[in-house]
């Protein structure tokens, strides 16, 4: 097989293993399995794969609460996600963080966070720490159209512009803040236009193209990392699902979805991959079964986990600091 084509079988991996993961979620949580909330990233997986595609092990990334995409695009194991859901302390976080609060510092994954825009000055900070340093890294930082109506976005973008800083601004654009279509929040629909308020380049891109996102992305990541200070992507994707298993999703018609669904994302690569004849019927079969053999130990793994001791809850609420000398 062409390197072009082992390439394109390991987005076809990444973004199966994400949708099949988070319909597992789905699954389990209808069973009370997991609980809290539970923001799926189905539709939008070529965003998250093109995205990180392009990103070096010691870039890194900042997320929202439908994070779980991104975290497993970043190689951090389903098993210590799907601990992580269960509420086990195998996962990444312990146990404490759940779904929207996902971390791993192996990975340089600074995790999700169920403020809408809530992460945007993390990621400024972290840049400005390896602008200082003199490292050359990105930061990337997702977000939805929802926190470009926050003023986190607007103070970020400021000094990451200000400053030069080596941010990637990803605007995951999925048209509906919770349940408001982006029309009726935003005077100016077109959200790249924001960036230049800001002297900052800025790019849009089919979000349900994972090859066309990673070719925005490494333009767009290249660009940062070559010193020549941040960059506005923007992603027009779409979620298949409602925006949390609580919504009952009264804010738009199934028309509307079932057009979106239509772009599937992984069902537009894999027709891509056999007319360029890149994939076979083995390959596709064998990318299936290993997606669902990880998500089966991933489900096992949590299963098999275990709840925080009683006496160890209070840990971690404040900063253990040793004896003065």
């Amino acid at each position: 097989m062409s390197a072009r084509g082992e390439h394109g079988l390991r987005l076809l991996h990444q973004m199966l293993l994400i949708r099949r993961f988070e319909e597992k979620c789905a699954e389990l949580y209808s069973g009370e399995k997991i609980r809290g909330f539970l923001h799926l990233y189905i539709g939008e997986e070529a965003t998250g794969v093109g995205v990180v595609e392009n990103l070096a092990p010691d870039d890194a990334i900042v997320s929202t609460y439908r994070e779980h995409g991104h975290a497993l695009a970043r190689g951090i194991s389903p098993g210590a996600i799907m601990a992580e859901l269960y509420g086990k302390q195998e996962g990444c976080s312990r146990g404490r963080g759940g779904s929207m609060h996902l971390f791993d510092a192996a990975t340089r994954f600074y995790g999700g966070n169920a403020i809408v825009g809530g992460g945007m000055p993390i990621a400024v900070g972290l840049a400005l720490a390896d602008r200082l340093r003199g490292q050359k890294r990105v930061t990337c930082c997702f977000f939805g159209d929802g926190a470009v109506a926050e003023g986190e976005f607007h103070e970020s973008m400021n000094l990451a512009a200000l400053w030069r800083l080596p941010v990637l601004f990803v605007c995951e654009n999925n048209l509906y803040a919770m349940g408001t279509r982006i029309d009726f929040t935003h005077a100016l629909t077109d959200l790249r236009a924001k960036a230049a308020s800001y002297a900052m380049p800025a790019a849009s891109v089919d979000g349900m193209d994972v090859e066309a996102v990673e070719a925005a992305a490494k333009s767009a990541a290249d660009a940062v990392r070559s010193g020549q200070g941040p960059y506005f992507l923007e992603c027009r994707t779409y979620r298949f699902r409602a925006h949390s298993m609580y919504d009952p999703e009264l804010y738009r018609s199934k028309a509307e979805v079932e057009e979106w669904k239509r772009r599937d994302p992984i069902p537009m690569l894999t027709a891509r991959l056999k007319e360029r004849g890149e994939a076979d019927a083995d390959a596709l079969a064998n990318v299936e079964r290993e997606v669902g053999g990880a998500v089966d130990r991933a489900v096992a793994f949590a299963e098999a986990g275990t709840w925080e001791p009683v006496e160890e809850l209070m840990r971690f609420v404040y900063s253990e600091r040793s004896a003065a000398p």
